[in-house]
Order: structure tokens, then sequence, then C-alpha cells
């Protein structure tokens, strides 16, 4: 991968819709699209309330239209470290909820980090490994944190990152704090693809939606490009889409 200073900066296209709704079935069609071209595709997918709806319509793309998803491979960005796979509040287990369990996806294809495995650091290779042995990421969904983190790469994280164990800012285990019966049970630590793995997708789109999420989009979008804000980093990169609501896009 070239370094991080010396790649080309690249202004993203911008799409702002104006419900909710709306997003949702722009981004779904967006990923319907790309699955219907080339069906052995392989995704990479978030987690948090922003991909929701996006999730939900692409549920109903296969439900009533037929978009088969069984020679889908996907990657979750993330998970946190310490909970179980049936945890309520894990990534897999949202995952199986919104997604996996609704369609014909093969559970042998679907990927997310173990942060329960006795040798996380080993596990961070070997993911890395195994989206290396899938052919790389075709199409990556991001949502954007209020501090401007993707995936959980933190403020200050290197562009060059790849997955590992981080620690969550207080900022971030704040945000996250209602998913959960108090504070302090959120998790400190999550394991997440890093920086440098998120651009090395070939086709990269980002969702935010609400005014909490304005001035990390606007420092991303049009903000200097610094791992201070994690998301500016994916101006580095040739193929990004940003979809948004009003409210998001109130600061550009």
């Amino acid at each position: 991968m070239m370094p991080f200073l010396d790649r080309p900066l690249h202004h993203p296209k911008i799409v702002v819709k104006d419900t909710v709704q709306q997003l949702a079935q722009h981004v779904a069609g967006i990923f319907a699209e790309a699955i219907t071209d080339n069906p052995s595709i392989v995704l990479g997918l978030a987690t948090g309330q922003s991909p929701v709806g996006t999730y939900q319509e692409l549920v109903d793309w296969h439900r009533r239209r037929g978009l088969d998803f069984s020679r889908v491979t996907s990657f979750n960005l993330d998970e946190y470290v310490g909970l179980a796979a049936d945890h309520p509040q894990s990534f897999r287990y949202f995952m199986q909820q919104q997604l996996f369990d609704p369609t014909n996806i093969d559970p042998d294809r679907t990927h997310v980090p173990d942060g329960t495995h006795d040798d996380l650091s080993e596990h961070a290779r070997q993911y890395e490994r195994a989206i290396e042995r899938a052919g790389g990421i075709d199409l990556q969904l991001l949502g954007i944190g209020t501090n401007g983190h993707i995936g959980f790469n933190e403020p200050g994280s290197p562009p060059e990152s790849r997955t590992r164990v981080i620690s969550l800012s207080e900022q971030t285990i704040a945000a996250n704090a209602p998913y959960f019966p108090s504070i302090h049970q959120v998790p400190r630590r999550a394991i997440t693809m890093g920086i440098g793995t998120i651009l090395e997708a070939r086709q990269i789109v980002m969702i935010a939606l609400g005014s909490n999420k304005a001035a990390a989009v606007a420092e991303a979008v049009a903000g200097p490009v610094s791992p201070s804000c994690p998301a500016s980093c994916l101006r580095t990169h040739a193929n990004v889409t940003v979809v948004l609501d009003h409210e998001a896009a109130a600061g550009l």
C-alpha cells in the first residue's frame, strides 16, 4: 500500500437524502446492484444504528425480489472484547438478527471478529489473512462516530493500521452506553479492522444520520486529512460515497 502521506486526495461523492428511509433505500440499492452483478462478492459490514435501515431494505430485496446471498462472503468491521456471540449487545448477535438469519447467506461465509478468543492478537492476524484469502473486500459499509472514528479506530489511529485490539475512548463508551444496562457494562476494548484494512476495500460507502454526526462528517469531508479524524483518511481512497440525511449534512 502506498504510504499515507504520499497518496493523492479525492473528494468523495456526497449524497443527501430527505428521509432515513430514502437513505436506507439508496444504500441498499448500491449493495443489491453489487450483489446482482457479482454474486460471489465480498462485503465489509458495519453495525450500529446507521445501517439498520439498509439491512431491513436488503432483507426486503431478498424476500420480495429474490436477491441471492448464498455466495456472498462478509467480514464485519469489529466486535467488543469479552462479549460472546450470543450476547444481545455483541455485533455477531446484531448481524444475525438484522441480516444473516433473515436471508440465505451461508453462515460459513459470515465473519465477525471473536471478542472472546484466547489469543486476540493472533486472532486479529488470522482475520487479516482470512480477508486476504477471500480476495479482499469489494464493497465496504461504514458508519462514523461522533469523534470521527470508523470501525473502532479512535482518533490517533495510524492510517496504515491493521486489524487489532484497541481501547475505546470515553466518548465512544458514552455513545454506546444507551445500549447497555449501565455505562459500567460497556466493554472498554474492541477488536477492529484497521484504517489500512478498510482503505484496501475496492469501494466504500459511509452512512451518517443525525445532527450529532454533522461535525464529524464536516471534518471528515472538508477538514484536514489527519489521524485525529480517522474518517478523513477515506479521502485518500478514489471510490468513496458518503450518504447523509440533512441533519448530518448540515455542516457541509
